[in-house]
């Protein structure tokens, strides 16, 4: 109560705030956000969603910068899927059909969803080994037809 008299009086002391370290943008620098593998799930989970979607937590993989997106903590048993090497990480994470396991220093799990590449292409962490395959659309006859009515 005293504060908002105060302030409604004007007489409320007024400390101008210093503007240095008044920023984010050191913080939200790209070279900052590369995961640090020597901590448990939790922390790597908080470091990921925390850069999510600017600048992005990354890390690298087969030597390309590859950026995390959309990350949970896995409570389940280790799911199958394929071994993937990541750089600095202590075990390979597990690319499954609902995305890219990971692993804390504590054995625990993290399941991230999304993949960014250096070329900015974003894939499902499912899809991780198929994305190099490209496949050609074929059309049926009928979808032929509309699309040269299309044209």
């Amino acid at each position: 109560v005293e504060a908002v008299n105060l302030i409604a009086d004007g007489k409320a002391p007024r400390i101008p705030q210093p503007e240095e370290g008044a920023t984010y943008e050191g913080i939200q620098k790209k070279e900052n956000a590369e995961i640090s593998w020597d901590q448990p799930a939790t922390a790597l989970h908080n470091w990921i969603r925390g850069h999510d979607k600017v600048p992005g937590a990354w890390t690298t993989i087969n030597g390309q910068m590859v950026t995390f997106y959309g990350s949970s903590l896995l409570g389940a048993s280790v799911p199958a899927g394929q071994e993937l090497a990541i750089k600095g990480a202590s075990r390979p994470g597990l690319v499954t059909k609902n995305g890219l396991v990971v692993f804390g220093n504590d054995g625990k799990m993290v399941l991230v969803r999304n993949l960014q590449f250096e070329d900015g292409r974003m894939i499902p962490a499912s899809k991780y080994f198929s994305a190099d395959e490209t496949t050609a659309l074929e059309l049926t006859e009928e979808e032929k037809k509309i699309a040269e009515d299309i044209r």
